[in-house]
């Protein structure tokens, strides 16, 4: 089962500020195992034409499956392109036990992937350079990138596993590989929030090589997107701690630790976070391109 319960140090504060140190931070991870008998069916588990939540709960050892090729791995697949669901991206959390891993990894040269560590140490090696990665580590991988993963520790070790076609565009090459960490990344405050609302970025938002933006979400207890957010971006959100009242579409669901919601493009989306401490979700989106004007996933596929 993944540790969803250890600390992992404070993020570094904003240059410039004297406000103490947030919170360590947390990383949820499925819950594993199966329920008693006894347990009740009732659950906010949902698919509907706009959006999907998939419960912590749900996330039990009879929905995880296998990958050819690696070892002491099983995984949890939240989210893959197909119809009426995801259009553009996989995600799965992947669990490894003690020296699991796998050498080759992906096996389609197109595919870009990022990672995102929430228990143990992971080597990740990107074209013959070794990565340790810690919790709150995150790494992206180019597409065509040689690549592998290990991991380096005692005990079990999770991540976060995005795959997404990369989409070319004129006058853009394939990005450089991304290594680095939430922890030391101050992260940026929504305008006119006061702190309430921030986002912690792995890359620039003017790299344009880029087709795809991992960041995590912060909201400080009470802090909310006070507005329908409606917009062309497909939405992956992974509850990594907290909890709130998060609206999709016409409906309003309490969603916390480990939970996982997806937003097609366009679903309206705005959240209240409830305390009593932060609300984090580390969150998938399509960017920097134009909009696909042929079926397909990723609009790259006919």
């Amino acid at each position: 089962m993944i540790d969803d319960t250890t600390p992992t140090g404070n993020p570094a504060p904003i240059p410039g500020e004297d406000a103490p140190a947030p919170p360590p931070s947390r990383y949820a991870g499925p819950v594993a195992g199966l329920p008693p008998q006894t347990g009740l069916t009732t659950d906010t588990a949902v698919l509907t034409d706009a959006y999907a939540v998939i419960p912590r709960s749900v996330m039990r050892d009879i929905v995880t499956t296998y990958l050819p090729g690696w070892t002491g791995m099983r995984m949890w697949v939240l989210a893959r392109p197909m119809t009426g669901f995801a259009e553009t991206f996989s995600q799965y959390v992947v669990e490894l036990a003690e020296g699991g891993g796998c050498d080759t990894p992906e096996d389609d040269p197109r595919v870009e992937s990022a990672l995102f560590v929430t228990g143990g140490e992971l080597d990740v090696t990107i074209d013959g350079a070794c990565h340790r990665l810690t919790p709150g580590g995150f790494a992206y991988v180019p597409p065509g990138a040689a690549w592998s993963v290990r991991n380096a520790t005692p005990g079990n070790a999770g991540f976060h596993w995005f795959r997404k076609l990369w989409q070319p565009a004129a006058g853009v090459t394939p990005p450089d590989p991304v290594v680095a960490n939430e922890n030391d990344i101050p992260p940026s405050p929504m305008p006119d929030t006061e702190g309430s609302w921030s986002t912690t970025r792995f890359v620039a938002l003017d790299d344009l090589r880029h087709d795809m933006h991992i960041t995590v979400v912060t909201f400080t207890p009470g802090g909310s997107i006070p507005f329908a957010e409606t917009h062309v971006m497909e939405h992956g959100l992974f509850v990594l701690e907290g909890k709130a009242v998060y609206r999709l579409n016409r409906d309003w669901v309490e969603v916390g630790p480990g939970d996982f919601m997806w937003l097609r493009a366009f679903c309206p989306q705005a959240c209240y976070a409830g305390g009593p401490g932060r609300f984090r979700y580390l969150l998938y989106k399509d960017v920097n391109r134009h909009a696909p004007l042929w079926f397909g996933a990723a609009g790259q596929g006919r």
